[in-house]
């Protein structure tokens, strides 16, 4: 006899079967603590109620025809020893069907050092690209058309820096600024928590940020402002609700912040974006990712009083998890990104990223980044999954999960409200705690196998995988001095000297820092010269530590 109702079915169909056969565990649940039932159905969650894609709040996507019209932009995150190492990668990558750039820029660069500075040695190259100069920026865009390629550039401290670098390379080739397409990360606070890479301290470093959107807002309309991150807390250890809370209260606190400025809510928040990553559990990224264009909705309509559609829209770039990628048999990591980025797609992505294989023992060698450009090409032109729009939509559990997942990080938001927004829980260490006994509790999972990593604390193989990796090229470095030595000696000093006192100048007061920013780069000033200079004016900033 079938069972009329659910409670029916638990006791007189599931609870037999699971007292002949054990369950494999005690208790299923997600890492952000959610109980997972066996079964779901009209009880737990009800889908007629969901909206449709293009339509506020966007739950089941921000295109009315999402994937069917155009498919995401397929990125991967690169930048090697050396501006030309670089620019070759990028070329080989467009050749292979990238359709968009991802720089990386190595710590000195990301840190406001030129890589001449002391502090600087022995990490010249070594997580992505030194840029030190214009020079630089001109060799690592050489013939690669910046009004036909849409460029991401991962910086956050010198973000207003490195954007002047491409406005001024951009200039100098006869682009329209209105032409050229892009993001700059340039989101700081997560920074303090998570990441590390700051310099100054908040107030100055939100200045930077409102400046940035200001300037963007005025003359450069197709640039992404801020790609507000999730990703890196999510990395140190945060769980998906975390992510979600935290990344919308950062978000929160810029937007505040540029109306505390002066600018219209509805002139730059079209431009706002958002990174996020996409882990291994499946179906909670896809809930997450549709949980956060639903937040973003209501928090700008509801909260900032939003009047254009485009403001209320989360677009966000997704890449494939790091913290998964195992040194121990490398080539599961193509399975695990794999199936990451279909989470990511399922989830309704702009953009996506997926993580090569080789990424926990060195950077990609140009296969392995071939090998998961074409994973992405794969998902996008031989699975199907992109010929329907939301295709988990009305499922029992994905909606279940949704729901979960929104509440709870909107009961997050709520206490860092209450703690002064997320620069008071900030400065009291609240993010941060949180983060560490998120991933406290993930490694003490892992370490007694309550929580498998295939490879590391289970199916293990004696003998170690060895594959080819990235090897950095000392040539590459002395090259890179050599440039910077040769920039400071043939520019015009007087100029530099100039351009840096009317930058401490601007610094000191409340004029917008960009235009001379970008006056400054064109004269070749370095990164490190520039950083040097809002040093002496912003100051620096100390560790946050709740600990």
């Amino acid at each position: 006899m079938e069972s009329s109702s659910k409670s029916n079915w638990i006791k007189n169909v599931l609870q037999p079967a699971i007292k002949r056969r054990l369950e494999r565990k005690s208790e299923f649940s997600n890492r952000s603590g959610v109980e997972i039932h066996a079964l779901y159905d009209q009880d737990d969650s009800d889908p007629s109620d969901l909206g449709y894609p293009g339509e506020y709040p966007y739950t089941r996507g921000l295109q009315p025809n999402m994937y069917r019209g155009k498919v995401w932009t397929m990125r991967q995150y690169a930048g090697l020893a050396s501006a030309e190492e670089s620019n070759a990668r990028y070329k080989f990558l467009l050749d292979s069907g990238q359709s968009g750039l991802s720089v990386a820029f190595d710590l000195p660069t990301q840190t406001g050092y030129d890589s001449d500075h002391p502090l600087a040695v022995g990490e010249v190259g070594r997580a992505g690209v030194p840029i030190s100069s214009l020079a630089d920026m001109e060799i690592l865009f050489r013939e690669i058309p910046l009004d036909k390629v849409t460029t991401s550039m991962t910086i956050n401290s010198t973000a207003s820096i490195i954007l002047a670098m491409y406005i001024a390379l951009a200039k100098r080739e006869g682009v329209s600024l209105d032409q050229i397409g892009g993001t700059v990360q340039n989101d700081i606070l997560k920074e303090y928590i998570a990441r590390g890479t700051y310099i100054f301290p908040p107030l100055p470093s939100m200045r930077l940020v409102t400046d940035l959107f200001q300037y963007c807002a005025a003359h450069i309309p197709k640039w992404n402002t801020i790609s507000i991150s999730g990703y890196h807390m999510r990395e140190a250890g945060a769980t998906a609700v975390q992510e979600l809370a935290f990344t919308f209260s950062n978000a929160i606190e810029y937007v505040q912040a540029a109306i505390n400025s002066g600018l219209d809510i509805d002139s730059f928040a079209p431009r706002l974006s958002f990174f996020f990553v996409a882990q291994s559990d499946l179906f909670e990224e896809v809930s997450k990712f549709r949980a956060a264009r639903r937040m973003w909705a209501n928090i700008m309509r509801n909260r900032f009083n939003a009047k254009n559609p485009r403001s209320w829209m989360c677009r966000f770039h997704t890449q494939t998890a790091g913290v998964t990628l195992t040194a121990q048999q490398p080539d599961n990591n193509v399975v695990r990104s794999a199936l990451q980025g279909l989470s990511a797609v399922l989830g309704g992505t702009q953009s996506l990223h997926v993580n090569s294989r080789d990424e926990a023992l060195s950077l990609p060698t140009p296969e392995s980044a071939e090998l998961s450009l074409r994973t992405q090409q794969i998902l996008a032109h031989e699975t199907s999954i992109t010929d329907t729009v939301d295709p988990l939509g009305g499922s029992y559990y994905i909606e279940h999960l949704t729901d979960q997942i929104e509440n709870e990080a909107n009961t997050y938001i709520d206490q860092i409200q209450n703690l002064g927004g997320a620069l008071g829980a900030l400065q009291q260490g609240f993010q941060i705690k949180e983060i560490h006994d998120s991933a406290y509790k993930l490694q003490q999972d892992i370490e007694s196998n309550e929580r498998i990593v295939v490879g590391v604390n289970s199916f293990q193989t004696e003998d170690p995988t060895l594959i080819p990796i990235q090897r950095i090229d000392p040539n590459q470095t002395r090259i890179q001095l050599e440039r910077l030595a040769k920039v400071k000696s043939e520019r015009d000093s007087s100029a530099v000297k100039q351009s840096l006192e009317t930058l401490k100048v601007a610094a000191s007061g409340n004029q917008n820092i960009m235009p001379i920013m970008i006056d400054a780069v064109e004269n070749y000033v370095t990164v490190g010269e520039i950083s040097d200079a809002l040093r002496e004016v912003f100051g620096e900033q100390k560790e946050f530590s709740p600990f």
